[in-house]
């Protein structure tokens, strides 16, 4: 987790009963999912395995740990996980290190939440070294504080990211919105307890209590979340 909160942003934008908004990273923020996917097939071809497209929608989302481990059990390619973990990561790394496109959108809100003062963290379940070299593109200033997959225990679709972030702001979980691109990110943080915006990338997430799916980021503003959290009153 990066960056310490200042004082002032702790406190949420007067009226507001948000206290704070928490992105997921790849799909949601910056479109990268496909990155991701061209990664494990490149690797896996250099194996000598062609992956099944139909398994895009089970890995997408997930921890490195899954997905990895799903692709050499689906594979049975000969390589261990640890070893597998950093084929793919340095793979991703050298296509993002050009830079990252950003999502449809997503420049404006984060201007938004930022001009009102509103904590922001991106939670991640992508390692620390990949969220460092995206934060370049993106801009580390731009987020209160910085969630990793690999500095919590669990990651998703575990609680636990989503949960370290609200009291990295010192936040209530009930009182935060997550926008989030996979069912294993909503997962996460509705587990967490948060107000959730699925945009689905891949694959699509049905509507339920609590959760609303938009087509893309364009459709969420500061007005928007804020409509989340005072619906609970």
């Amino acid at each position: 987790m990066t960056s310490t909160v200042p004082a002032s942003l702790t406190r949420t934008a007067e009226g507001s009963a948000l206290q704070a908004v928490f992105l997921d990273m790849d799909g949601t923020l910056v479109d990268t999912e496909g990155f991701w996917w061209d990664a494990e097939v490149e690797v896996f071809a250099e194996l000598g395995h062609e992956l099944d497209e139909a398994w895009r929608d089970v890995v997408v989302g997930g921890p490195m740990s899954r997905s990895a481990g799903y692709l050499i059990e689906a594979t049975g390619a000969r390589i261990t996980l640890p070893e597998l973990s950093v084929l793919l990561n340095d793979r991703f790394e050298q296509r993002i290190a050009r830079g990252v496109p950003m999502m449809p959108g997503a420049e404006r809100l984060l201007t938004e939440l930022a001009a009102h003062q509103v904590p922001t963290a991106l939670v991640s379940a992508s390692h620390r070294r990949v969220i460092d070299t995206v934060l370049r593109s993106v801009g580390r200033d731009r987020f209160t504080l910085t969630v990793a997959g690999d500095e919590v225990a669990r990651t998703k679709p575990h609680p636990d990211p989503y949960l370290l972030a609200a009291r990295g702001v010192g936040a209530d979980p009930l009182r935060c919105a997550v926008i989030e691109d996979t069912a294993t990110g909503v997962a996460s943080a509705e587990a967490a307890g948060c107000r959730v915006v699925a945009v689905p990338s891949v694959a699509p997430i049905a509507p339920a209590t609590g959760r609303v799916v938009v087509g893309s980021l364009e459709e969420v503003d500061l007005g928007f979340l804020r409509s989340l959290i005072t619906s609970l009153n």
